[in-house]
């Protein structure tokens, strides 16, 4: 892995503007009412921490976790610039937000993406991470749009 994976600002000039790629991106496929991607605003929010994907400064990719409970987590905001797709960077990112997930020692991490084609390569990287299909949680609401996926960390309440 020729990148570094960490906890970054959102508020980075670059940063907000591959958030701005990916809220647009998200309105563009899917229904109204039904972009679940974080703003600024909800990646500021206390119970996300927020991370970077760069390669000599250069931003990559993106991706948060947001507290749900003591043990449980949701994946949210991942989006990889365009030009480094396919790179390595998705699952690099979600294999080391699972891992700060179980170092918090959340049980479970949770998500929701859509069911269209455009969410396609999304979903096959969260099943080859381990997600499996689920039921609505948190707020969410079961629609024909949304598909949510969860993962068990493995973790006893011990641990």
């Amino acid at each position: 892995m020729d990148f570094v994976i960490a906890r970054d600002d959102p508020r980075a000039e670059d940063v907000r503007a591959l958030l701005d790629s990916h809220l647009t991106f998200s309105d563009q496929v899917t229904p109204p009412g039904h972009v679940h991607a974080l703003d600024l605003e909800g990646l500021l929010d206390p119970a996300v921490t927020f991370f970077s994907a760069r390669r000599d400064g250069v931003l990559l990719g993106v991706g948060a976790l947001k507290r749900l409970g003591p043990s449980h987590a949701e994946l949210k905001s991942m989006h990889t610039s365009e030009d480094t797709r396919r790179q390595g960077v998705g699952e690099a990112m979600v294999g080391h937000i699972l891992a700060f997930a179980a170092a918090s020692h959340y049980r479970r991490v949770s998500l929701e993406t859509l069911t269209t084609s455009a969410f396609g390569p999304a979903r096959s990287l969260y099943k080859k991470a381990g997600f499996v299909r689920c039921e609505p949680f948190g707020e969410y609401t079961a629609n024909p749009y949304s598909t949510f996926m969860t993962i068990d960390l493995g973790l006893k309440d011990d641990d």
